[in-house]
Order: structure tokens, then C-alpha cells, then sequence
């Protein structure tokens, strides 16, 4: 018999992560479940999806860095613009203490835009097109 295939997940490293836990479960419409440890908040997504945040040890720290990999949050436009619907869920999450990282464009599939989260973690906010 073939073992079930790993499910995937993600995992981000936080310096806060019972408040970065907050500031995601905001944008997932979630509560933040408390992990293995105080230091360590589970977020479960839409079907198997869920996104693991974690202090990192002492003995292990895990230094920041720009790479090429961001959490993308996505919704559709309905019958508004793209665009006037970006902008009005980028106030919400700019509330929540993201950081624009560039500012809001329409694109031919929709609108989009970069932020940093509150630890400066790539985001990004896509609006698709009708």
C-alpha cells in the first residue's frame, strides 16, 4: 500500500508571532490556533491549506531576507473595478500594519499590490478581473 502524499503547508519565522498570527488571521478570516508552544500559532486556510508561525530558536535564528518567495492573498472583482476594489481592501490591510512596498496598478489580469507584512515579509494583494 502507497503512503498518503505529504501535505504541503507553510511556514514563516516571526519575531512576534502571536501578532503577526493576529495579522494574517485578519486577512484569512480566521482565528489563530495556539501551536506546540506560546511561541508558535497555527492559521488554517481553505481546504488542507495552513500557514504555520513560529519564533525561531536561539540556537537556530533565522536571519530575514528578500527572496523570491511572498504570500499572495487573492479575491475577484465582482462587477467593480479591479483597481477602486484593491484600494479598498489595501486601507484594511494597511490598518492592520502592512506596508506598501509599491504602489497599487492595474495589470491586464486585474490589479495588484506589494506590501511588506509587520515583520517585512513580501506580500502581495491580487484582485483578478471580470
Amino acid at each position: 500500500m502507497t503512503p498518503p502524499a505529504p501535505a504541503p503547508f507553510l511556514v514563516l519565522a516571526a519575531d512576534d508571532p502571536e501578532r503577526l498570527a493576529a495579522f494574517y488571521g485578519t486577512l484569512l478570516g480566521t482565528d489563530p490556533l495556539q501551536g506546540f508552544s506560546p511561541s508558535h500559532w497555527r492559521l488554517l486556510g481553505p481546504g488542507d491549506g495552513r500557514l504555520e508561525i513560529y519564533a525561531p530558536s536561539r540556537q537556530r535564528p533565522r536571519p530575514r531576507g528578500e527572496g523570491r518567495l511572498a504570500l499572495c492573498f487573492s479575491r475577484p472583482a465582482g462587477e467593480a473595478p479591479p483597481l477602486q476594489v484593491l484600494h479598498d481592501w489595501l486601507a484594511v490591510v494597511l490598518a492592520l500594519g502592512a506596508v506598501p512596498v509599491e504602489p497599487p496598478r492595474q495589470e491586464p489580469f486585474g490589479a495588484e499590490a506589494w506590501l511588506a507584512d509587520p515583520e517585512g515579509n513580501r506580500l502581495l494583494l491580487l484582485v483578478s478581473g471580470g
